[in-house]
């Protein structure tokens, strides 16, 4: 069965829309008009193996907030209907990712109950782009895909590659936790259930 969706938003702040291939060779099209933004997105899909085509236009006269923010609900709403019941994958998935000086820990637990603890001191700017808004995207996906997820910056210096370090994180600890196990019979919960 194709584990693949396409999701929209729009609202009067952003029109939004998603579609996200789980078993591909990470290719990607990122148009969000926000350029360090894309770059993550496309490191999202190529460190995760996941076919991603992201289309969005937002109020950037505002700031990047709600793009960001709105991205982020349609991935992880994509995930999780790609997702379905969560058959035969393996769950979970964790990575200690270093980029130069930065290293980043990222676990992620497919459990249908959405917690983010992320931890990195992020702020200031790469372009014109918040890095604080790493986080925003982050709570926005895994409380949309229904996702445990910790995030942890270990050591950083340079605000690129401490979001980059984070991003390919995530990327690497999702491609593993959403793998199809072949040993994996059925749902992979003593509960029946995600």
């Amino acid at each position: 069965m194709a584990r693949k969706a396409r999701v929209s938003r729009k609202t009067r702040e952003t029109e939004v829309q998603v579609s996200l291939d789980l078993d591909g060779s990470g290719q990607s099209r990122i148009e969000t008009s926000i350029g360090f933004f894309d770059h993550m997105l496309e490191l999202l899909s190529r460190h995760g193996l996941l076919d991603m085509e992201v289309k969005a236009r937002g109020d950037l006269h505002v700031d990047h907030h709600h793009t960001v923010e709105d991205v982020g609900i349609c991935l992880g709403e994509a995930l999780k209907l790609a997702l379905g019941e969560g058959k035969g994958i393996r769950r979970f998935g964790h990575v200690l990712l270093p980029m130069d000086e930065a290293l980043a820990m990222v676990a992620v637990d497919i459990s249908g109950r959405p917690y983010l603890a992320f931890q990195a001191d992020l702020r200031g700017k790469v372009g014109e782009f918040d890095v604080e808004l790493v986080e925003v995207f982050f709570r926005a996906f895994c409380t949309h895909a229904g996702l445990t997820l910790h995030a942890r910056l270990l050591s950083g210096g340079n605000l690129h590659h401490s979001a980059e370090a984070l991003f390919k994180g995530l990327a690497v600890a999702l491609r593993e936790a959403i793998e199809m196990d072949p040993r994996q019979r059925g749902i992979p919960s003593t509960k029946g259930v995600l």
